[in-house]
């Protein structure tokens, strides 16, 4: 299991990112959130097997490109602090 933060810029917000994202995910077996953040960013934690996170964020990627100027991924060590359940909106 892998954990990463990803945090993408541009004009992520008011276009749809959330809920495109979230129904992405009912298609990967993945689990984790996306939110929008204060400062215009959009952040995604997800949380599953290396290649099927992969696979979900190169279709994220995919999917939202024309709004995304800038994207930062952080691999988090330790998959087991937080477990999540499910793929969620988080608010």
């Amino acid at each position: 299991m892998i954990r990463k933060h990803i945090y993408y810029s541009g004009r992520v917000q008011g276009v749809g990112f959330r809920y495109t994202t979230a129904r992405i995910a009912a298609n990967y077996f993945v689990d984790g959130f996306v939110r929008n953040m204060m400062d215009g960013r959009v952040e995604i934690v997800v949380e599953g097997e290396k290649s099927e996170a992969q696979a979900f964020l190169d279709a994220v990627a995919g999917e939202m490109n024309d709004y995304i100027r800038d994207t930062r991924i952080i691999d988090e060590t330790d998959a087991d602090a937080d477990k999540f359940t499910g793929f969620d909106i988080r608010f």
